[in-house]
C-alpha cells in the first residue's frame, strides 16, 4: 500500500554532509544518494514503442527521465561526455532492465558537427525521433561577481545550454513525426536568477523564450514543444559546481531539494498523448517557489 506522506518528508532534508567533487560530478559519492526512481517508478505504457533522444542522460534528471521513459515503453538514445562513461553504463542498464533498447552516445554538443552526427545516429538506430529532450547543461558558481566569469566559462555555458540545444533541435525536427514532441529543461533560475549563477540563469531564460517561440513554429507540423522548470534538484551537478551543498534546497518552500525521480513524471506527461492540447507551456516543478 502506498501511504500518503507529507511532501517535505518524502525525501532527505538538509542539512547534508559537506561534499565537493570535480566537474562533471558523479552519483556514487553523493550523500544522500540521489533517487532516480529505481525502486519507485511504475510505468503504464504511456510511451509504448516511442523513440526518445535525451541529451545529458547519464545522471541526474536525464537518468530519471530515461528510466521513466523506458518503463513507459520507449527506446532511449542518450548522450554523455566521455568522462561520464560509467554513469552512462548505469543509465543504459536501467533502460535495458525495463526491456527497452538503450543507446549511449559519447559526444560533446558544443560542436555543431557532433549535434548533426547525434541525430543521424538516432535516425539510424530508431528510424525516427518521437520525443526529443534537451536536458544537457553546464553551470559553475561564481560568487565573486561578473568579473570572475571568464570568457572560457561563459562560452562553455552558452554553447552547452543554448548552441547545443538549438543545433540538436534543428537537425532533429525533420525526423519528428506528427504527434511528436520536444521537451526542454529550463529552471527556476530563468525567473529568479541567483547572482552567482548569472551566465547559467541567462541561458535558462533564453530556453523559455526558445520553447515558446518554437512551439508556435512547429504546431502546424503537429509537433508540440514544452519545457520543465525545476527548482533545486539533488544531482551530481550540485557538488561539482556549488561551493556549499549543506543547505542546498532549503530555500524552496518545501524545505528540501527535489530528487531526480520527482522531475521525471512531468517529462513523461508532456511526451505522452495525455498532453495533446499542451504546447508552449512551462511546467514549474519548484517545490513551491512561485513563478510567473
Amino acid at each position: 500500500m502506498n501511504t500518503p506522506q507529507h511532501p517535505a518528508e518524502r525525501h532527505p532534508q538538509p542539512d547534508f554532509p559537506a561534499q565537493d567533487q570535480p566537474h562533471p560530478g558523479w552519483t556514487g559519492p553523493m550523500d544522500p544518494p540521489p533517487d532516480h526512481g529505481e525502486e519507485s517508478y511504475r510505468g503504464s505504457g504511456r510511451l509504448a514503442d516511442r523513440k526518445a533522444v535525451i541529451t545529458g542522460g547519464d545522471s541526474g534528471i536525464g537518468r530519471a527521465v530515461a528510466l521513466a521513459f523506458a518503463r513507459e515503453g520507449a527506446d532511449v538514445l542518450f548522450t554523455h561526455l566521455d568522462s561520464e562513461k560509467d554513469e552512462a553504463a548505469e543509465t543504459a542498464r536501467l533502460v535495458q532492465e525495463a526491456g527497452r533498447r538503450a543507446v549511449a552516445v559519447s559526444t560533446d554538443i558544443r560542436e555543431e558537427d557532433n549535434c548533426r552526427a547525434l541525430v543521424e545516429r538516432a535516425v539510424a538506430e530508431f528510424g525516427r525521433i518521437d520525443v526529443l529532450v534537451n536536458n544537457a547543461a553546464y553551470q559553475m558558481s561564481q560568487p565573486d561577481g561578473i568579473e570572475a566569469i571568464t570568457t572560457e566559462q561563459f562560452d562553455r555555458v552558452m554553447r552547452t545550454n543554448l548552441y547545443g540545444m538549438f543545433w540538436v533541435t534543428k537537425f532533429a525536427v525533420p525526423h519528428i513525426p506528427e504527434g511528436g514532441s520536444v521537451i526542454n529543461s529550463t529552471s527556476v533560475q530563468a525567473y529568479k536568477p541567483s547572482p552567482h549563477l548569472l551566465d547559467y540563469a541567462m541561458t535558462k531564460g533564453a530556453i523559455v523564450t526558445f520553447t515558446q517561440g518554437l512551439a508556435q513554429m512547429l504546431i502546424d507540423r503537429g509537433i508540440r514543444v514544452n519545457a520543465v522548470a525545476p527548482g533545486p534538484v539533488w544531482t551530481p551537478l550540485i557538488p561539482a559546481t556549488l561551493p556549499d551543498t549543506a543547505e542546498f534546497g532549503k530555500q524552496a518552500p518545501i524545505g528540501r531539494p527535489a530528487q531526480p525521480a520527482e522531475m521525471a513524471p512531468a517529462y513523461v506527461f508532456l511526451a505522452s498523448p495525455d498532453a495533446s492540447y499542451i504546447t508552449a507551456e512551462i511546467v514549474n516543478a519548484t517545490g513551491g517557489t512561485p513563478l510567473p
